[in-house]
């Protein structure tokens, strides 16, 4: 009444069947002589407040005391929803885990199969059944985008179950992780070098424990691969490195062959599928129109017949011994790169604990060094 002066229509409707009973107060803007309206004004819900504690004041009544919107207590929960992206990771997944496909065309396949809609094109999207929208591949993370999957694939990244089921986003959503090789000890710090440069005394004394401790695990690595000598480290590393770039030449060399088989797959379709309008081309005389009306058909083929020619070859292989052979190549190189990363880490390893050791052992003559100079000046 206070607030309206008595002036607009206005009703109370008491909620008693909440846990917290509380008032709805709705007014009519217009007023009861019907020639006017409520005029509103900037901050009205803090007079209309302010109204409210005075009225409450006056009969004894408690006054909420304000508080800031993170510490107020939220009335209302809301059931936990998966998103279609958390949805779609749980499928990609399940996939991975289950079926085990060998390349991102079966995996789309297995998607499919689930019901999941696939849009090629520069970036291949998605759409389950209850979607509106596609989601495209690389919106859904690290690890589930197309390029990342599709070094899954070719056995270049490596799937760690645990860190997968244990890492969660700050908004709670299980993401996938990735095991990466983490060096176990890294490069001494060239302190001297570093104070020259203007570090202080404080970073002194850090780089000092720092290169102490790192000195300690490159020994510690190097007695548990049963090197005690010098030249056996330097023969580790170059062997090392030597199978590393055996390695990594089977690796390209299996990549090379595995384009070759896709090409000349491709090549071996399109010569099928357009073998008999070249044929009718052909017989019209090699005719314009007939070529404008199947351009595309006719340079498929022809493009498929000069593959063939630079393939050299008086046989060509069928489609399904390609097939065989890619799988088996695809096989080859798997096993490889999972050396070859192997062979990669204990390369690195080798090399740090070598620069270590060598920078320890300079450190020390460097030392002695100047503990005989100082010597010579004390005795002098």
């Amino acid at each position: 009444m206070r607030f309206t002066k008595g002036n607009h229509a206005f009703i109370v409707a008491t909620h008693t069947d909440r846990a917290h009973i509380h008032n709805h107060i709705i007014f009519n803007s217009t007023n009861l002589s019907c020639d006017r309206k409520f005029r509103d004004f900037f901050f009205v819900g803090i007079a209309l407040q302010h109204l409210s504690d005075l009225v409450c004041i006056e009969h004894g009544l408690s006054i909420i005391k304000p508080k800031r919107p993170s510490e107020r207590e939220k009335r209302t929960t809301y059931p936990e929803r998966k998103s279609f992206r958390d949805e779609l990771r749980e499928t990609v997944d399940q996939i991975l885990q289950e079926e085990k496909p060998d390349d991102f065309d079966a995996f789309l396949a297995a998607l499919q199969k689930k019901g999941y809609e696939i849009k090629r094109g520069k970036n291949t999207a998605i759409r389950g059944k209850s979607q509106k929208r596609f989601i495209r591949f690389r919106s859904l993370g690290a690890g589930y985008t197309e390029e990342d999957l599709r070094k899954i694939f070719a056995g270049e990244w490596e799937q760690d179950p645990e860190k997968m089921q244990g890492q969660q986003e700050p908004n709670g959503r299980n993401r996938r992780t990735w095991q990466r090789p983490d060096t176990e000890f890294d490069l001494l710090i060239d302190i001297q070098k570093k104070i020259a440069e203007g570090k202080g005394r404080g970073f002194e004394t850090w780089a000092t424990n720092h290169n102490t401790k790192q000195i300690a695990k490159a020994i510690y690595f190097l007695e548990q691969h049963g090197v005690r000598d010098y030249s056996e480290i330097e023969a580790k590393l170059k062997e090392k490195t030597a199978r590393f770039g055996e390695l990594s030449s089977t690796i390209k060399e299996k990549e090379k062959r595995l384009a070759e088989i896709s090409v000349l797959k491709t090549h071996i379709i399109n010569y099928s599928k357009t073998k008999e309008v070249y044929v009718s081309y052909r017989k019209s005389g090699y005719n314009k129109k007939f070529f404008e009306a199947h351009r595309e058909e006719i340079l498929l083929h022809k493009a498929a017949k000069q593959a063939f020619t630079e393939l050299q070859t008086d046989k060509l292989p069928k489609v399904k011994e390609l097939s065989a052979e890619y799988a088996q190549v695809l096989a080859e190189k798997k096993a490889a790169y999972t050396e070859y990363r192997q062979v990669k880490k204990e390369m690195q390893e080798y090399g740090i604990a070598k620069q270590d050791i060598d920078r320890f052992l300079k450190i020390d003559e460097e030392a002695q060094q100047q503990e005989k100079e100082n010597k010579k000046e004390t005795a002098r």
